[in-house]
């Protein structure tokens, strides 16, 4: 394996053609692709899969460039350092259930980019996908909440999935409703004060499993339930029709959440929410840096962080 097989790899997937990978490399159409199929048979993998539109990613293949990128990054710092050449082009991805903070320090991470060059990727989705995406490799990050309810499930599931879970804080459970709810009128809320509101929570696709619900509590029967997909429309459907639904009680007025407030829930359950990786995967230079500003977000609501 050569490190030039590496890097006409990723030119490749970045491209999405062998084509124009070629055209910006200054290399044939067939010397490329005879490169990358040298590289597959040397693996003993197929990691491209051509067709008419372009190629894409094999499983295997998107591990391969999972690790490769590791490779490339180790190799770039040296460069940096010793040869005073320009920063690679940084790359980075992270899967969440739909937490503001998760969202903040991802804005803060492409502020702090020195480059007008980058591939990152938020994905702010069902929990089911959390774990495909780290064990596909699409990304390097997940973050999510553990508690008394699902933490058992969830951790025989991190380690069949080869995952490792690093807890980032504890939170109380807070009922976030919009400003102009009667709610508000009360400094902490019971179960019994929420019976009258349409209870809001996060659809989790096909697999309607409790123990992947974003929300605790949610085995408790409700008279209305409303789901949705994305914070937006939570937020709206909490101003539109005095929803509510259960989180860790962080808001970010600079995410537009200022329509939102978050109240005490009077329950004995706490959240555990933090961050999973593959268990063999080194963290990229990225990833360290959006933790740190992760874990400095949190710290700034008075949020304890685990060491």
């Amino acid at each position: 394996m050569r490190l030039e097989q590496l890097i006409y790899l990723e030119k490749i997937i970045e491209k999405g053609s062998i084509n124009e990978a070629a055209k910006e490399l200054f290399l044939t159409q067939p010397s490329l692709s005879n490169a990358v199929k040298d590289l597959e048979s040397e693996m003993g993998i197929q990691i491209l899969l051509r067709n008419a539109r372009g190629v894409s990613l094999t499983p295997e293949g998107r591990e391969f460039l999972a690790y490769s990128r590791q490779i490339l990054d180790q190799v770039n710092l040296l460069e940096e350092k010793f040869k005073h050449t320009q920063p690679r082009k940084q790359a980075f991805s992270v899967s969440a259930q739909h937490y503001a903070f998760v969202v903040h320090a991802f804005v803060e991470l492409i502020r702090s980019v020195d480059s007008k060059e980058y591939d990152f990727t938020l994905r702010e989705t069902e929990t089911e996908n959390i774990f495909s995406d780290l064990a596909s490799f699409r990304s390097e990050l997940g973050v999510l909440y553990l508690n008394s309810f699902n933490r058992q499930v969830m951790t025989k599931l991190f380690n069949e999935k080869n995952l490792v879970f690093t807890p980032l804080f504890d939170a109380k459970p807070h009922v976030f409703v919009s400003r102009d709810n009667p709610l508000t009128k009360k400094k902490k809320l019971k179960l019994e004060d929420l019976e009258e509101y349409p209870y809001l929570s996060y659809e989790q696709g096909e697999n309607n499993s409790f123990y992947f619900s974003e929300e605790i509590l949610s085995t408790w029967d409700r008279k209305m339930n409303i789901k949705v997909s994305d914070r937006a429309t939570i937020f709206n459907l909490m101003v539109g029709l005095n929803g509510y639904t259960i989180s860790s009680g962080i808001i970010s007025s600079e995410l537009n959440d200022d329509k939102i407030v978050a109240i005490p829930l009077d329950h004995e359950d706490t959240m555990t929410l933090g961050w999973l990786k593959q268990k063999q995967r080194e963290l990229s230079p990225a990833a360290r840096l959006y933790l740190d500003m992760l874990k400095n977000h949190i710290q700034q609501y008075g949020f304890k962080i685990y060491e």
